[in-house]
């Protein structure tokens, strides 16, 4: 190896520090792997930055589930280590019914929940106005999910990465990772080898692994002035359900999430075949126009920045974790779409144990790349 690197060839290599890569690397680590990370930009940028940082449970399918619950399992574990600038909450879930069909969906949410051990409460018309008192008059009522938090991505993401440092990682910035495979990666400034590679460059990811299903998705966000105590829990309209699952269609949905800062974080977008990192001002439109529904007040705030991002989205919405087929030196860890954030703990766990042979705390199957050729195979 050249440059700034030492004579030790690492046993693993993980292409990116967003926070699944993050989680990657600090997992790897602890088991006593020696560990290199590859970033072009910097520590929690790209999706990262662009996430709401949402660390919820949900139940689109049974492995969403388990992934999901496992690892925010795995962040209330880590809560207490966390600095204050990672500003986890656990402000809990209210998942928004504007009607009598989507407060049949959530009492459907509340007994999945609810049979799996996650506290879900039901609140009719009366408890949603307490809970949320700026909600517009007239909704149906809601479910309210306790153990849900937020927290700020790109600072998490870094102090994943410090931690993977501390034990012995290193981080090599401004590379911009070329070709992976065969136990080799290129950048723009060397040639290394490594036992194993983990893939984890998000949306980019099938640029360095031809062959992967994954789609760019666009999504808008934006942040306004402090206004404490305007909303209180992250509010998720039940219709998005229905919207943000579309793979074709571009959907805005009501998403507000409180800060610790006093800020309200608004969303949500998704679009396809958008490849301009800029603001859609359509679009932002639609979405807050969506969010004013919900909450007029809205309308009266100050916004102080929208921003994009893009999110790796797979054909059945499940992530890539695991050994890609094609070649046993690469690993994938990516097509997470909007649940990186809080699927970044458990995803570096099953990459962790995939790599190290321990058994796996939930089953692996349903994520593992090698399902998207057997679909692939038997189209």
């Amino acid at each position: 190896m050249r440059g700034d690197m030492s004579s030790v060839t690492p046993d693993v290599v993980i292409v990116g520090a967003g926070i699944v890569g993050a989680a990657c690397a600090w997992e790897c680590v602890q088991r006593g792997l020696r560990v290199t990370i590859l970033e072009r930009e910097i520590i929690g940028g790209g999706a990262t930055a662009a996430g709401m940082g949402h660390i919820v449970v949900m139940d689109d399918s049974q492995p969403q589930f388990a992934l999901t619950r496992f690892s925010q399992e795995l962040w209330q574990k880590l809560r207490p280590e966390l600095p204050a600038d990672v500003e986890y909450e656990q402000c809990g879930t209210i998942w928004v019914a504007a009607d009598d069909e989507e407060m049949a969906e959530a009492q459907r949410k509340q007994a999945f929940y609810s049979a799996r051990g996650v506290p879900a409460e039901i609140l009719d018309a009366h408890q949603l106005e307490n809970c949320e008192p700026h909600l517009r008059k007239g909704l149906a009522g809601g479910l309210l999910v306790p153990e849900d938090g937020v927290l700020y991505p790109p600072c998490a993401a870094r102090f994943l990465i410090e931690r993977a440092q501390a034990q012995g990682a290193k981080l090599l910035s401004a590379r911009t990772v070329t070709a992976i495979g065969r136990g080799r990666v290129s950048t723009n400034r060397e040639q290394l080898s490594c036992g194993l590679v983990v893939n984890a460059a998000g949306a980019w990811a099938p640029e360095l692994t031809p062959g992967l299903e994954i789609k760019k998705r666009k999504g808008h966000l934006l942040i306004t002035d402090r206004y404490p105590g305007f909303v209180r829990h992250q509010l998720v309209e039940l219709g998005y359900l229905k919207k943000a699952h579309s793979v074709s269609e571009d959907s805005v949905a009501f998403n507000a999430q409180p800060r610790k800062t006093g800020q309200v974080l608004i969303g949500s977008s998704r679009q396809f075949g958008a490849e301009r990192t800029q603001v859609d001002s359509r679009v932002l439109a639609r979405m807050l126009q969506r969010a004013q529904e919900y909450m007029p007040q809205l309308a009266e705030m100050s916004s102080l920045r929208a921003w994009t991002g893009f999110r790796a989205a797979t054909p059945d919405n499940l992530p890539l974790i695991g050994p890609w087929p094609a070649d046993e030196t690469v690993l994938l860890c990516t097509g997470h779409e909007g649940l990186g954030i809080t699927t970044s703990l458990a995803s570096g766990r099953l990459i962790a144990d995939q790599i190290t042979g321990c058994p796996p705390p939930i089953a692996p199957a349903p994520y593992l790349p090698s399902r998207a050729l057997m679909e692939h195979v038997h189209a």
